[in-house]
């Protein structure tokens, strides 16, 4: 069965004016699109498909659109208008996630849920049942950049801040989002798996740590590259001209994708990410030097104390 809703989309596309159609997806859900694809065109619809990396909906593939009328982006929620472009997020059937395990790890009784896309329509089941138990839920509402309630991104934890909960419960796979809502708002999170029932405290301390040593290891760099994003929804050139003076010696890099072979060949001992904000914290292990955050810089050039250390955020 499709994750994708092929029924839908092919009524959508048969009520717009337009015959050729580009199909985008992340990594997880580019195997649904030739099946989709081959539908449409039996329909009579020409269609391509984009094959490059895809990282969210910050991600569009824009250039597809000079050989489509529009492009169809799958698994994300939108982050901006754009005529020609469908973003259409893919979302995991309601569940009322098991409990039992995260009772007893949560603390205070004023509890902020969080999720991700796949999973932000399970919050408000998730909600009843902990005030079954007792406790006082929040769900944030959306935002510009969140358009589900409860919803962050890697880049966003506007929900997750605008709870002023005691503690976070975060209902999704993995931990990123969950230690980037902890490091944005410094509060207890706890995460819970919707599959599997599992939960945990979600420890921020050492990400932290790593990202002090990353600011260390970094003090003994001589130039600095400033990378911005060539990519639609990631592009702070703003933020990066604003960074430039801080340091005599920083230049501005143009990326699409930042890879560890073009920072090696660009040759800078030290860069600042203007890109998507999760590079420093997801990849850095990947990176041949230290690729630091904005605020990071600023803590590294006595701009700012440790003590008033920010995750990187896109919040506009």
């Amino acid at each position: 069965m499709s994750l994708i809703p092929i029924s839908d989309i092919v009524e959508r596309v048969r009520s717009l004016s337009i015959r050729r159609i580009a199909l985008q997806a992340p990594e997880g859900l580019k195997r649904e699109l030739p099946v989709l694809a081959e539908v449409l065109r039996e329909e009579g619809f020409s269609v391509i498909i984009s094959g490059d990396p895809c990282y969210g909906a910050c991600d569009l593939a824009l250039d597809t659109l000079d050989y489509a009328d529009i492009l169809i982006h799958f698994g994300h929620t939108p982050l901006m208008d754009h005529p020609r472009v469908l973003v259409e997020p893919i979302l995991q059937p309601e569940q009322i996630p098991l409990l039992d395990s995260v009772l007893p790890l949560l603390t205070g009784k004023k509890i902020g849920l969080i999720s991700t896309a796949q999973h932000a329509n399970s919050l408000p089941l998730l909600a009843e049942e902990l005030i079954k138990h007792g406790f006082s839920p929040v769900i944030a509402p959306a935002s510009p950049r969140t358009p589900l309630p409860g919803q962050v991104l890697g880049c966003t934890y506007t929900a997750a801040r605008e709870t002023q909960a005691d503690c976070l419960l975060y209902l999704g796979t993995g931990v990123f989002h969950a230690i980037g809502s902890g490091i944005a708002t410094r509060l207890p999170v706890i995460s819970l798996d919707p599959y599997t029932g599992e939960a945990g405290v979600v420890e921020t301390d050492r990400p932290l740590r790593r990202r002090f040593a990353v600011i260390e290891k970094a003090r003994s760099a001589d130039r600095f590259g400033i990378i911005v994003s060539q990519k639609c929804g990631q592009n702070r050139m703003k933020l990066a001209e604003e960074l430039l003076p801080i340091h005599p010696n920083a230049e501005i890099v143009l990326l699409r994708e930042v890879t560890a072979d073009q920072l090696l060949n660009l040759g800078f001992p030290c860069y600042v990410n203007c890109a998507c904000p999760r590079l420093g914290l997801d990849d850095q292990i990947r990176f041949p030097v230290p690729v630091l955050s904005p605020p990071e810089f600023e803590i590294l050039c006595g701009r700012r104390e440790w003590d008033d250390y920010e995750i990187d955020e896109i919040r506009s």
